[in-house]
This record gives structure tokens, sequence and C-alpha cells, in this order.
């Protein structure tokens, strides 16, 4: 029996639904893709296959440990800067911070004949003391952003030359060698066959990213880097955020250089140097936004990672250094690109 219904119809609507639908469920996961910073892991996948098959002992135990201990100096610095571009603001400070806390430190513990400046603190103050000196630091750059109003780039850019010429004046241009455990071991010492290095950089990593996605400190500073102005008329201490940030970043800094001191069993005077251009470069890879208001520390562990991993393979193929260092500047570019055009796929948008 026929009634003149056109069947066809409903058949072509829904599947023109079901287009909309899985476009609509492909955007989604686009959006959550880009916003999660997960952009650059396809790219470091791709790395570490192609790595893995041109160097067979790239992805050997101990390369791999070798890897992850390079980048746990760099990630601490990274994800301290990332405090501070999350509010829009920039610190150059954060290399001269990594060298003098602990130089400041190893010669308040050594020796004068070690090079030290013979007041010879007990041991076990040597990490209270670099990370109070590097907390003293980050709170000087709030104070002069927060309370005088300077720039932060040139504020922090005199106090990076500041720290610079400090590491010299407080050490006499020596090198403090064995300065103490209390220096050293985070950055040499293991658990358990795990360097104690690369623990502390996943704790740090997974505990500041837990509070920049749940907590409310977190979310106030996405709000200050977002819309300062919004974030005041919402109720937000804005000055005790940009304040804090400073001081967070400098604490990171000064652990990285802790860190790094022991791995050299030294602080030298030359540490830490070129630091804050590879930490920009692992943030902006990362997807943080130089603007401020926008990023993820699981973007940031993507961009550290994809640096020690390029640097890690350069070296196994023997490349020259002056070209593993025009390698990062070409990563940041690539990275760039690729996050901007991700972004404009998912209708997120960046401001890198």
């Amino acid at each position: 029996m026929t009634y003149g219904t056109d069947v066809s119809k409903p058949k072509v609507a829904t599947s023109e639904m079901g287009k909309q639908g899985e476009k609509s469920r492909l955007a989604e996961f686009g959006n959550a893709f880009v916003a999660g910073g997960y952009t650059m892991y396809p790219v470091l996948l791709l790395l570490i296959i192609v790595g893995g098959l041109v160097a067979p002992r790239f992805l050997s135990f101990i390369n791999i440990m070798n890897i992850l201990e390079q980048v746990s100096v760099l990630g601490l610095t990274t994800i301290g800067l990332t405090f501070v571009l999350m509010i829009g603001r920039l610190d150059l400070s954060l290399e001269g911070i990594v060298g003098f806390a602990p130089m400041f430190a190893a010669v308040m513990l050594v020796s004068e004949a070690a090079g030290g400046l013979g007041i010879e603190l007990p041991v076990w103050m040597g990490l209270i003391v670099a990370l109070g000196t590097a907390g003293l630091m980050g709170a000087f750059n709030g104070f002069l952003v927060v309370k005088v109003g300077l720039n932060p780039f040139i504020s922090t850019l005199g106090m990076f030359v500041l720290l610079k010429g400090g590491i010299l004046i407080v050490s006499g241009g020596r090198s403090i060698y064995s300065p103490g455990e209390s220096l050293t071991w985070l950055g040499s010492g293991r658990i358990l066959g795990m360097p104690v290095s690369v623990m502390l950089f996943l704790g740090v990593a997974f505990v500041v990213g837990f509070i920049f996605k749940y907590h409310s400190y977190g979310r106030a500073l996405y709000a200050v880097g977002g819309n300062e102005d919004a974030a005041r008329a919402a109720g937000i201490n804005v000055d005790r955020v940009i304040w804090s940030a400073f001081i967070f970043a400098a604490l990171l800094a000064g652990l990285a250089g802790i860190l790094l001191t022991g791995r050299l069993d030294s602080a030298v005077t030359t540490q830490g140097n070129g630091i804050i251009f590879d930490a920009f470069a692992a943030a902006v890879i990362g997807g943080v936004s130089l603007g401020g208001g926008r990023g993820t520390i699981v973007g940031v562990v993507s961009g550290v990672l994809l640096i020690g991993v390029i640097n890690n393979l350069l070296t196994l193929a023997q490349v020259p250094s002056f070209y593993v260092q025009a390698s990062t500047g070409a990563v940041i570019i690539i990275a760039a690109i690729l996050t901007t055009v991700a972004s404009r796929g998912s209708g997120v948008k960046t401001r890198t």
C-alpha cells in the first residue's frame, strides 16, 4: 500500500545530522587537545620513533635517564618562568638566580682556603641558604614590578646583569668544588636507581599542574593574565598574585641551580648560562602564551622534553655543537607554526 510519503528525505536529514555530529565531536576533541597542551606530543613521539631507528642506543634505559636528568634543570626553570608568563610578565633574571643562589650558598659553606667567605656555615644549611636567597631575589623582583611600577622586562634584565656580576664578586671568579651534600645530593643522588633530580622535576610538574588546573590560585593566575581589570573586578588581589608569581619563579630557578650544582659537584661561575633562552623556547613550544592567561604544565613538559630529545639525538649523531644550538631556534619557529595551525583548526585562539 502506498501513501505517497517520500521516505528518502528523513534518511538524508539523518545523514547530514550525523556528519554534523561527527564534525562537532571532532572539533571538541581538537579544542581539548590544543587547550590541554598536547599539540607537541605527536611530534615528540615521532622523534622518539625516528631516534630509535637511526640510533639504537637512543632508546636504552641509560640514555633515557640521561635525557631526563639533563632536562630536569631546564624543566624546573621553565615551570618557574611559566608562573610569570601566565600573568603576562617576563622574568629574565631567572638565569642569574640559577647561578647566583647555589654559588652564594656554596661560599657561605666552604672554608676561605676553598674559595669561601670564611663563614663556614653548617653543611645542612646549604639548601636553606640557596632557596632563601632565590626567594628574596624573587620577592625583590615582585616589589619592583608591583610597588615601584617598573616594567618587568627592564627590572628583571637589570637583576639578571646584577646577579651575573654578583656570581663573580662573591666567588672571586673561582668555582667552588664539593660545596657539601646539601647542595649536591638532589642533583646527583638516586633512589632505587631513579635519579632524584628526575623525580623532583616530575613531582614539581605534577603538583604545579594540579594547582594550575584545579586550585583557586591557578585560576587567579589565568584570570590576571587574561584580563587584569576583570580579575580586580572579580575580587582577586592582583598585586599579591603578581608578587607571588615572581617568588615561585625564583624559588624554582634556585632549585634548578641546586640540581645543576649537584650534577657538576661544584658551583661554577658560568652556571646556567643561556638557560633562560631555552626556558622561553620550551614554554613557547609547549603552548604558553607570552601575552599571559594561556598555558598548561602538560604543554610545558612537552616543550622541555622536545628540546632534550632533539639535543640528545643531534649529540648521538655527532653533529657539531653550534648546529645543536641553532636547532633550538628552528624548533621554536616550527612549534609556533604547528601550534598556530592546530589552534586555527580547532577554533582555539593563541597569542604566542
